[in-house]
């Protein structure tokens, strides 16, 4: 059998990030993919291309996992002499990497380490690795980062625990081993990170304040990994994002206002994926909060996926709406339900879209809004419904000219509904009256109405 390789550098899924060399650019690895029964791994293979990482062939495996070795011990053995006896030519030659197709336990990931002495990954790391290659700002970067470690840290320990089984000599005072005190390192690592990011949460905390104190409404993008979020922020807002046909390309935030509605906002974010542990999406907490507090979320669906699929990744989206709601219900006490956008209709037939469309009301949701962000088709229905559910129907404001009871001049007037609303019509009277059409929050309508009474009718 294999013999580990002493360089803590490739542990089971440590990637290196343990010494501070964590390796971002995967293109051109090769790879054996463990899978333990029947399963689709249809995704698994799409994230590792993603990545440029070839999955050279997938072993399998029928039977439970083993809870020591995921594969039985005789089966990582014959894995193990011939990737060790592969000559040129061999489908198995160059190999670096062994994915599990599952989230593995600790104990599971180190044991196929020691197995067969090359670098493992299990289906979360896989999304760690991903992530941090395609972390852009320091906001991703750090959140990444703290998910890394928090794995890592796992896997060390798992290490340490075996390595200090029995009576072991360990180096300096106390008997402190080398992986202890690079746990030590990890830690104090991990919590400079957290306090980072938590300065972070705050000020994303207070820059919703601010919006939500001007009027502002916010308008969150959920669902799946490469739903079709950036591309159809891009579409309403006009604010040029990262748009690839890519799982995850997107890790960070991004707000903007929606075209002809400067007081409504879009935040596009992180998308999801099924099966993430809640220790690894807690880093990413405060990026999916911009997107989940908002006072709309849309939750996005390709209706170019399966019935199966579609059903799958609604479930999962919602599940993690829903959980956040359940946790943090505080936020959301002025939330609208969440609705439904079906995406890519361009890339499908009717039938298809209609049979998406039974899906999700079968599912409990409100009829959902199509719409394609290449052909623009259903983009007016959507505006549409954003403003209705935000602000209802649009009010219809008559403002009087100036009396000596109230001198301001009616300019004055019109500026707040500009700024506390979304004005859609605008006519001015030889006698001085202004009638507006505004979409605006009713208590907004409330306050200007008390400030101005007498000079103004709302309809």
């Amino acid at each position: 059998m294999a013999q580990p390789p002493d360089d803590p550098s490739v542990l089971a899924g440590s990637g290196g990030v343990v010494l501070g060399e964590a390796r971002t650019n995967h293109e051109g690895r090769r790879a054996l993919l463990l899978v333990r029964g029947v399963e689709d791994t249809t995704e698994l293979r799409t994230l590792a291309e993603t990545m440029g990482i070839t999955i050279v062939e997938t072993v399998v495996q029928s039977g439970h996992n083993d809870p020591r070795t995921y594969f039985g011990k005789g089966r990582l053995e014959d894995i193990a002499d011939e990737r060790n006896s592969t000559v040129a030519g061999h489908p198995w030659e160059a190999v670096d990497l062994v994915i599990i197709h599952t989230n593995a336990s600790p104990r599971q990931l180190v044991g196929v380490n020691q197995a067969l002495g090359v670098e493992v990954w299990d289906r979360v790391r896989l999304l760690l690795a991903l992530f941090t290659s395609h972390a852009s700002s320091v906001e991703a970067r750090t959140q990444v980062r703290i998910a890394q470690l928090q794995s890592d840290r796992t896997i060390l320990r798992e290490v340490a625990n075996q390595q200090t089984t029995g009576e072991r000599a360990g180096y300096g005072g106390g008997g402190i081993t080398a992986l202890q005190g690079v746990l030590a390192n990890l830690n104090r690592e991990l919590t400079n990170l957290r306090r980072r990011q938590k300065k972070h949460a705050n000020a994303q905390r207070e820059h919703r304040r601010q919006r939500s104190r001007s009027g502002a409404m916010t308008v969150g993008f959920v669902g799946y990994t490469n739903a079709g979020k950036s591309s159809l922020f891009q579409h309403l807002s006009g604010k040029n994002v990262l748009v690839e046909d890519q799982l995850f390309s997107t890790l960070e935030t991004t707000v903007g206002r929606m075209e002809k509605s400067p007081r409504i906002l879009l935040a596009d974010t992180i998308g999801f994926i099924d099966n993430i542990p809640n220790a690894t999406l807690a880093a990413f907490k405060s990026t999916i909060a911009e997107a989940i507090d908002a006072d709309l979320t849309l939750i996005l669906l390709d209706t170019s996926d399966s019935l199966s699929e579609i059903q799958r990744k609604l479930e999962t989206t919602r599940r993690e709406v829903l959980e956040r709601q359940e946790t943090e219900p505080e936020l959301l006490e002025d939330q609208h339900p969440p609705h439904v956008v079906l995406t890519k209709i361009d890339k499908v037939s009717g039938q298809q879209q209609q049979s998406v469309v039974e899906l999700v009301a079968q599912l409990g949701f409100e009829d959902p809004v199509a719409v394609s962000s290449f052909t623009g088709e259903g983009m007016d229905e959507l505006q549409q419904l954003i403003r209705e559910r935000l602000f209802g129907q649009p009010a219809i404001v008559l403002v009087r000219p100036p009396t000596p009871a109230s001198p301001d001049a009616s300019e004055r007037i019109v500026s707040a509904m500009y700024d506390h609303g979304m004005v859609e019509e605008d006519v001015r009277s030889e006698d001085g009256t202004m009638t507006l059409k505004v979409w605006m929050a009713e208590s907004k309508q409330a306050q200007i109405l008390a400030r101005w009474k007498g000079r103004i009718d709302i309809k």
